[in-house]
């Protein structure tokens, strides 16, 4: 099985793909980010991030994709913005994929991946490259996040159900 893990963000959106089998052996397939100009008007923004994405499905073309959930405490203009972002990111993946969309919480993906619902970035990204026997921590820091939502969507086998986009 094929999973496209994504981070969303504005400036930056991590997006990482693994591949999986029944036995929950992973490999890397790519990772990267999808990027914007700050000076760039918001709409073209959007543009810019939903052809990026399309370019990622139409070549990798994952059985499942999976988002992280966003989480903010205090920017309220930085959520509405990023929102927005997402929103872009799950209309063009459910184009293609309406039945195949997944989501969890960040806590969900560090306990899935380090054992430990509060593990700080640095440990989910030491695990991110231990498990997948990397010899770097995928960068930016975006797409580590993006590999890591593979990761434990990968580890949460037939539990998946739950994590079904509603």
């Amino acid at each position: 099985m094929r999973i496209l893990g994504i981070d969303p963000g504005l400036a930056i959106m991590g997006y990482g793909i693994i591949d999986t089998d029944e036995r929950q052996n992973m490999q890397l397939v790519c990772f990267g980010a999808f990027t914007t100009e700050a000076d760039m008007p918001f709409p073209e923004r959007l543009a810019s991030l939903r052809k990026q994405l399309k370019n990622v499905l139409s070549e990798y073309k994952p059985d499942e994709i999976v988002f992280e959930q966003l989480f903010f405490n205090r920017n309220v203009t930085t959520a509405f913005t990023v929102c927005a972002e997402r929103g872009v990111a799950v209309c063009t993946c459910a184009e293609k994929y309406p039945d195949s969309l997944y989501e969890y919480t960040p806590m969900q993906i560090k306990q899935a991946v380090t054992g430990y619902g509060r593990a700080d970035k640095h440990q989910v990204q030491q695990m991110v490259k231990l498990i997948l026997k990397l010899q770097d921590i995928p960068k930016p820091d975006d797409a580590a996040d993006a590999v890591a939502a593979a990761m434990a969507h990968a580890a949460t086998g037939r539990a998946k159900i739950q994590f079904k986009m509603k």
